[in-house]
């Protein structure tokens, strides 16, 4: 097996089991992966458009997430508000109950992110981050994930 070949599927596996683990972590809390990335952007940057919250989510990377906002606004976790000053905007943000869901998320993401931490020393660990930033570079996941960089670090 070729080294590349062999970093792709490691990329995949280590893609599926991390989303395993969380589903079941999120599953108590009726919440998808998805779902929960949704609640931690906008617990992040909210308000945001629909548009807005697309470009900064990794898990709909590139495409419309009305569907899933459609699905948190029933389940009234997120709220959906026309503009004022233009009726054809609408803006999100969290409900009450959303905002507390969200914070359950971030406890849940915290264990998962302590897991990681031990897999490699901090060096091995920022080796593996600039390979994968170069390779999603200029690519719909990692504009995402820079937008995202970005909002968290100001």
């Amino acid at each position: 097996m070729r080294t590349a070949e062999q970093l792709r599927y490691l990329v995949l596996g280590a893609q599926r089991e991390g989303n395993r683990w969380l589903a079941n972590e999120l599953r108590p809390l009726g919440l998808t992966p998805s779902q929960a990335e949704v609640l931690r952007v906008l617990g992040d940057a909210a308000p945001l458009s629909l548009s807005a919250l697309g470009e900064l989510l990794v898990c709909e990377s590139g495409t419309n997430p009305s569907r899933l906002v459609d699905r948190l606004v029933a389940v009234e976790l997120v709220e959906r508000r026309t503009l004022e000053t233009d009726r054809r905007a609408v803006e999100l943000t969290l409900t009450a109950e959303g905002a507390a869901l969200e914070r359950k998320v971030r406890v849940i993401e915290s264990a998962m992110y302590n897991d990681l931490d031990g897999a490699g020393s901090p060096a091995e660990l920022a080796a593996a981050i600039e390979i994968l930033e170069r390779f999603v570079a200029g690519r719909p996941s990692g504009d995402a994930l820079a937008a995202r960089a970005a909002l968290t670090s100001s």
